[in-house]
């Protein structure tokens, strides 16, 4: 059957380190767009709770989510 395929050790597996590096790739990419920005991105959300700031940052997370998703498939 096609749904047991899914439940092969090297596919869980496969699943897992993709999913594993696409989360790093997030966090990345984060960190490389707070060095680009002036400012501090950490600080504006933490400290200052900046919803605008908030609204940009987790549409560029989606965004990169989406790629790396349609990378992964």
């Amino acid at each position: 059957m096609m749904i047991f395929e899914y439940l092969k050790p090297a596919a869980l597996i496969g699943s897992f380190v993709y999913s594993l590096l696409g989360v790093i790739f997030v966090i990345i990419t984060f960190v490389v767009v707070d060095r680009l920005t002036p400012g501090d991105l950490w600080k504006e959300l933490i400290e200052e709770r900046n919803q605008a700031v908030a609204t940009v940052v987790a549409a560029m997370i989606i965004a990169i989510a989406i790629i790396v998703a349609s990378a992964m498939h």
